[in-house]
């Protein structure tokens, strides 16, 4: 089975580039001004435009509010937003209105308690990215190379199309969809040499098990 891969949190035209030539379905650009992966507007503008048609470009916000979205959408050429913060189903049923785009709502999970939240954010999103919930007191709601019980999920039966995300690797993507049944996955700190910096190696690496698994 090959599993669709989104690389996440590209600041450079050369990521965007390694990206282009992996074979990945998804380039994801984090406007979190807490990442390490932040960028700008104008950056993400730029970065978009150099991406060859058919990988969808996807915007990462967290607790975005509408003058925020407003500004992004004004100028990036996204096909998808992700909300990564608290954002309700309310809130997500809202963004998906307003704007017109494909959202997919990130849920983080640390055990089985955190399972339940996944049926009401299935009714309104288009996607839900399933991660590795943040630590208490992280800056950081996603991209801290953490990763979760996969059996929690395992047997888990879904309306929506979903992604698995949080410490995936070259080295344990094909495990992880192995275990989940999971056929999209997404990786930020996985493919870096240094945070914010993809290592186009790794990115092709990581790309090639996810197709291999």
């Amino acid at each position: 089975m090959t599993a669709r891969v989104k690389i996440c949190g590209l600041t450079r035209p050369a990521h965007v580039q390694a990206v282009a030539e992996s074979g990945a379905a998804y380039a994801g650009f984090v406007f979190f001004a807490k990442s390490p992966r932040n960028v700008s507007i104008a950056q993400a503008r730029d970065l978009a435009l150099t991406l060859k048609p058919g990988v969808a470009k996807v915007g990462l916000v967290v607790n975005a509010t509408n003058d925020e979205l407003d500004a992004i959408l004004a100028e990036v050429p996204l096909d998808m937003l992700q909300l990564h913060g608290k954002e309700s189903p309310a809130r997500v049923a809202e963004i998906r209105a307003r704007y017109g785009l494909p959202v997919m709502k990130a849920v983080g999970v640390a055990d089985a308690a955190d399972l339940d939240q996944l049926a009401a954010f299935e009714a309104v999103a288009d996607q839900i990215l399933v991660d590795a919930k943040a630590p208490k007191g992280a800056d950081l709601p996603g991209g801290n190379g953490l990763s979760f019980d996969w059996t929690l999920i395992a047997d888990r039966k879904w309306s929506k199309p979903w992604m698995l995300a949080g410490g995936l690797t070259p080295e344990n993507v094909a495990l992880a969809i192995e275990k989940t049944g999971a056929t999209q996955v997404d990786v930020s700190s996985g493919v870096e040499a240094a945070p914010g910096q993809k290592d186009d190696a790794l990115v092709r690496a990581f790309v090639a098990a996810a197709a291999h698994s």
